[in-house]
This record gives C-alpha cells, structure tokens and sequence, in this order.
C-alpha cells in the first residue's frame, strides 16, 4: 500500500501577517494592528506624591479607553559586539602607548564582565488594534458589466478600503498616545522597517541585532 509523503508548508504559512504598509500590519483575516514603542518609568527616583499620580492618571487612561490594548515586553540579551567592535577601532588609532595599554585593557574588562554577567535589554511595546466591520447583506465588492473585477479595481478597492481602516487605527493610536504621554511615557510610533525588523527578531530568536531605541 502506497503512503504519501507528508507535506511541508513554507515558513510564511505560520506567520499570521499578510502585509506591513506605512507601519500598519494587516492581518490575514483583515484585522490591523499598530505598535508603539514606549520608554519606562523609575519609580525609585519618584516620590510617593509622583508615583501615585503616575498610577492614578495611568488608571484614567486605561478606563477611558473603549478597545483592547495589548502591552508586550521583549526581553533580549545585550549584544556587546558592536561595541567591542568600536573600541578595536579606537585602540587601532591611537598613538599613545599608554592610551593603547588603557584601551586594550578596557576591552578585555568589558569581555569578562558580559561574559559572566547576562546583561538583559528589555523593550515595551503597546499593540493597538482594529477589525473592520463587515455589514451583513452589502455588496463588498463592485463588478464591470462582465461580471468580473479587473486588477486595477481590486487594487482600487485594496487601497480605499486601507486607508478607511487607517483613519480608523490612527484615531485609536491618538488615544493611545495621549493618554500614555499625560501618564509620563514616551512613545513612537514604529514605521514599516520597525516593524519588520520586530517581527525578524520575534520570529529569528537566535540572531542577534541591534535593539530598537528611542528617537
């Protein structure tokens, strides 16, 4: 009795994303998502009065809000290369013996300690959401007299209905925004190539890259 082979399915079958445009992520269900980028707090450098008000106006925010959020912190071990790296640079320019001793030295401290310490970088993102509504009993799609849509439809239609879906994430991204600022947190707003480059590295664990920072 012949059995056949198991099929394979590409990597791209396993990733939920269909499209990243202008920072925006399309589901493939057609739901989106917006991500911003947001700084942390020291509490310890607060005074009680600061942290309660920090915590009351946070409250405020998260009240007043009528969507889902999601808050995702990444954790990822420091990647000191690049900056061995910049130091090798430096130690190959200079001049002076006794800078070059001083240099050389600095860089085998910075070897041993990250070797034996596990320094952590931890970056906080909030994921704002939207899922078109779809009408029951309404035509979403508009045909030619043949019945059929050529491309430069589809493609027509593909934007209008975008950009109707960014206005939308955009106002929610503005609530978003606001209220976290009044709350004393910085936030950015990830463009495409942010984006993709998180989602490189949620999917790529073992890769090692630069981590996303703060304008």
């Amino acid at each position: 009795m012949a059995t056949s082979a198991p099929q394979s399915k590409a990597t791209q079958d396993f990733v939920p994303i269909q499209e990243v445009r202008d920072g925006i992520i399309t589901l493939k269900d057609g739901s989106l998502r917006a991500i911003l980028l947001a700084s942390s707090l020291n509490f310890s450098l607060k005074s009680e009065d600061e942290r309660n008000a920090i915590l009351f106006q946070f409250q405020d925010f998260l009240n007043s809000l009528d969507f889902p959020v999601q808050i995702a912190i990444q954790s990822r071990r420091l990647d000191i290369r690049p900056y061995i790296a910049l130091l090798e640079d430096r130690y190959k320019e200079q001049v002076n013996d006794l800078m070059k001793i001083q240099t050389q030295e600095y860089i085998e401290f910075i070897k041993n300690f990250t070797e034996n310490t596990n320094i952590m970088t931890k970056s906080f993102f909030v994921v704002v959401p939207y899922t078109p509504a779809i009408l029951k009993g309404e035509s979403l799609t508009k045909f030619n007299f043949l019945g059929k849509q050529t491309q430069s439809e589809k493609a027509s239609q593909k934007t209008e209905s975008f950009e109707e879906n960014r206005t939308q994430i955009e106002q929610r991204l503005g609530v978003v925004e606001q209220g976290l600022v009044s709350s004393g947190v910085r936030v950015v707003r990830l463009g495409t190539e942010e984006v993709i480059e998180l989602f490189y590295k949620i999917f790529n664990p073992g890769d090692t890259e630069k981590p996303i920072k703060l304008s």
